[in-house]
């Protein structure tokens, strides 16, 4: 079973920042999740719409301009990364799935996927790119027919797993709380793998991996594979970082 670190490794590092890429990427996690928007001719990597949570400061992301939001920090701490600079944090390292939070037009998303394929070491298979609005994974497929989309969604539709398949999609990313045997089986009968989100107790590490799932999205990827590998997880002990 993957383990996927949820906007990096977030709960040891301000969510969707380099630091939280460098921390997942020392853990050695299969894959880092991100979100992204796009501002004033620039991809931000950043997940609210509004921005109080992360950088105590008034209004929408959308509302400032690109120098703004350079200037903010989340938590205080760590810059509002760009997706190139995440793309050349990684480095090919690692798969990313960028999440599309905002509407990214194909050209702009298209470039940087090029740009992560030639410049900054990454195979076509390591790219996966997710959102709920499908209507923007259509697009961006038709624009780069390699690309595999990762089709959200946080409910158990009746017909289970079409509507990834009908989206030609790659996986399915669905919600822990509404995960069950049926979907699972019948993603897989589709070629479809199956990542859920977001899963940070060792209960449900477990029951996922029983059950088949292919992937785990988790804000805590060192404890995830600790769990999966036996070792201790007291109080969600990070610090037992395999050398």
């Amino acid at each position: 079973m993957l383990i996927i670190a949820h906007r990096g490794a977030s709960a040891e590092a301000p969510e969707n920042t380099l630091a939280a890429i460098q921390r997942a990427l020392d853990s050695q996690v299969d894959g880092i999740e991100i979100d992204v928007y796009f501002v004033d001719g620039e991809v931000f990597v950043f997940h609210d719409r509004y921005l109080e949570r992360l950088t105590a400061h008034p209004g929408r992301l959308l509302d400032l301009t690109a120098a703004q939001i350079r200037r903010l920090k989340v938590f205080n701490q760590q810059p509002i990364p760009t997706l190139s600079d995440v793309l050349a944090c990684i480095a090919g390292r690692c798969m990313l799935n960028i999440e599309l939070k905002g509407d990214v037009p194909v050209d702009i998303l298209r470039e940087h996927l090029d740009q992560a394929l030639t410049t900054y070491g990454f195979s076509q298979e390591q790219l996966l790119v997710s959102s709920f609005n499908h209507h923007w994974l259509q697009r961006a497929k038709q624009a780069s027919p390699w690309l595999r989309l990762g089709a959200l969604s946080a409910s158990c539709m009746l017909d289970y797993a079409r509507y990834a398949s009908d989206l030609d999609a790659y996986s399915v990313h669905t919600c822990v709380d509404f995960i069950d045997q049926a979907l699972i089986d019948d993603a897989h009968a589709r070629g479809l793998p199956v990542y859920v989100y977001t899963v940070d107790q060792a209960e449900d590490i477990k029951d996922l991996q029983a059950m088949g799932v292919d992937g785990i999205f988790t804000n805590h990827p060192q404890y995830a594979r600790n769990v999966l590998e036996g070792l201790p997880t007291a109080d969600k002990a990070l610090i037992w970082h395999k050398q």
